[in-house]
């Protein structure tokens, strides 16, 4: 008996001594990553293929990436992408400032109608909706880069004659009298009463034809007429009788793209008009670098690793609307109170880099992160980010995890790719920024969303993440 007691005393030191070294090891590694500095470099080579995902999906890139075809000298830098991420973000809370004051009087209904008035409903900015994908329109098709915006709803593309301006575009501009199947909207079509909705400014008419006119908060603008024509989204995908401004007088921060894809919840955004087609489901990944490519891809196939979380009914407005519910770090949920979320709201947006929190939310990330960072020389702010690192002697180099919780269970782990942004080896940042109130509307940057699929299942008001989406 007693040799069998000292047999396993012995034997339970032995496996002490042999586990003891290999289990931080493992319990560290779920909390840390481990990141090579150059996979967080920007690269002068274009890595992306020929085709979307399966070949039926739009290829998404980059517009001052490797892969774009702006001309070099419009692509802009780390810093002034940063400081026009500003520009979009407050163009977006004033929006939704505007719209909840109209709500907030006691004459108004208590869901947004097109008879409500918004004093100053512009578009969003555009300045870092930095995504493109290329469709068809007009028969026969013609192929056009445009921007894809989950924060607009109206879709436009330059047109012929230019009666008063176009900036200069990739594509040759389109030209109605070239497609058999283009045709003028008319005044009193239900799309140009709704254009109130989507625009901030109601359908004006000249000889019968309807006309629309949106500006944007970074100033840039596109009016012209509202119009109706094929749209080619993939190879086995048009949509006859597409509503769509023919912009004759544009000018702004596009770049040479030719215009814009709106993917909002508005009457006439793609998403509404292509219901019957897609179901009201479209997904979209956005690659790890600028130098590789995702997909925009629309219906319902989805993938069984998509973890849904519910859409919050929130008016007005179209943006989407969910609700986060806290934030890991080192794999630590944070100690923030729900409340400090719900309070202002958190919307997902396609054309926001960096993901905004609220005060007390982004404070607590930024104490926790640092906290794991403290092996490591800081570096100077990067415009709005202010917990920046220097590693430029770390070829390798260890980051705390950090992890998104939304409601339903839903976490988006973010890798390097999702939690950093570097302007150079020498400044490395935390992707986050703080709001300035707490009753600003938080807002899921496009950083935090790279290489998931997010699918966008509106009709079952719900958005799903799944891992691995793209490269």
């Amino acid at each position: 008996m007693a040799s069998a007691v000292f047999f396993h005393l012995l034997l339970l030191l032995l496996l002490s001594c042999f586990a003891s070294p290999g289990a931080p090891a493992r319990i560290v590694e779920k909390k840390f990553e481990t990141v090579t500095l150059v996979s967080l470099l920007p690269s002068d080579l274009c890595t992306a293929s020929d085709q979307g995902r399966d070949g039926a999906a739009l290829k998404v890139i980059h517009r001052h990436g490797p892969c774009s075809s702006l001309r070099p000298e419009q692509r802009a830098s780390p810093g002034d992408i940063l400081t026009k991420d500003e520009s979009r973000v407050k163009s977006m809370q004033a929006r939704l400032t505007d719209a909840r004051r109209v709500l907030s009087r006691p004459d108004s209904d208590s869901a947004f109608t097109e008879s409500s008035s918004l004093p100053t409903r512009i578009g969003n900015s555009l300045n870092t909706a930095n995504y493109v994908v290329t469709v068809g329109l007009g028969t026969p098709r013609k192929d056009f880069t445009v921007i894809f915006d989950t924060g607009s709803d109206l879709t436009w593309v330059q047109c012929r004659p230019c009666a008063t301006s176009c900036h200069s575009q990739k594509e040759p501009i389109f030209d109605p009298d070239g497609s058999a199947t283009y045709r003028n909207v008319s005044c009193n079509a239900p799309e140009c009463l709704g254009l109130k909705s989507s625009t901030g400014s109601p359908g004006s008419c000249v000889a019968s034809t309807c006309l629309y006119s949106i500006t944007y908060g970074d100033g840039s603008y596109s009016d012209g007429y509202l119009a109706a024509d094929t749209l080619t989204l993939t190879p086995s995908a048009s949509v006859t009788g597409f509503r769509f401004g023919c912009g004759e007088d544009n000018d702004g921060l596009f770049g040479e793209t030719a215009g814009l894809l709106g993917l909002g919840r508005d009457r006439v955004s793609v998403v509404s008009q292509t219901a019957n087609e897609f179901a009201q489901v479209f997904s979209y990944c956005l690659p790890s670098k600028s130098s590789s490519a995702g997909f925009l891809s629309f219906g319902p196939r989805i993938s069984p690793s998509v973890k849904f979380t519910r859409l919050q009914p929130q008016d007005p407005d179209s943006f989407y609307f969910l609700n986060m519910v806290g934030i890991s770090v080192a794999g630590q949920k944070l100690p923030i109170a729900s409340t400090v979320f719900s309070n202002a709201g958190t919307i997902i947006d396609s054309g926001t880099v960096v993901t905004r929190l609220p005060p007390g939310a982004y404070s607590a990330l930024r104490s926790a992160f640092r906290r794991g960072m403290a092996q490591y020389p800081s570096a100077p702010s990067l415009s709005i980010l202010d917990t920046c690192y220097d590693l430029s002697k770390y070829p390798t180099f260890r980051i705390p995890k950090v992890g998104i919780l939304f409601e339903g269970g839903v976490e988006v782990d973010l890798g390097s790719q999702g939690a950093l942004y570097a302007a150079s080896a020498s400044q490395v940042c935390l992707a986050f920024a703080g709001n300035s109130d707490p009753t600003d509307v938080g807002i899921f940057g496009n950083i935090q969303q790279k290489t998931y699929e997010v699918v966008y299942d509106v009709g079952n008001k719900r958005v799903g993440f799944g891992g691995g989406g793209c490269g």
